[in-house]
């Protein structure tokens, strides 16, 4: 790929995820963050969580080393926080602090109450 488009990615990787690696890393160690999420149906690891797993280590990578399937999966972050965005808001009573959809975010790198 064009290192005109990874640096395009690195950019809006970079806007997407507002945590740091080691508050990410402290969330994704979470009950809160292993509760949410879309689950295979044999259960296990939400693929949310799987991917704050892979932010973690491309936050600890130096740009100079990483590859294209972490710019692919760059990509996908920015897309998923962008479109959860659209869609959420705050639980049923209102509130934002803890609902699915802040903790959702929060395992791919975004924390919305950081904005």
């Amino acid at each position: 790929m064009a290192e005109q488009d990874h640096d395009a990615t690195w950019k809006a990787f970079k806007e997407a995820v507002n945590m740091t690696p080691t508050a990410l890393e402290t969330f994704l160690d979470s009950d809160a963050s292993q509760a949410v999420g879309q689950k295979p149906k044999a259960g296990g690891e939400s693929t949310g969580h799987a991917s704050g797993r892979h932010i973690v280590k491309i936050l600890h990578t130096k740009k100079a080393d990483l590859t294209d399937a972490d710019y692919a999966h760059m990509r996908k972050v920015v897309s998923y926080v962008k479109r959860h965005r659209e869609q959420g808001g705050p639980d049923d009573s209102g509130k934002v602090t803890d609902s699915p959809w802040r903790l959702s975010l929060m395992n791919w790198g975004h924390d919305p109450l950081k904005d």
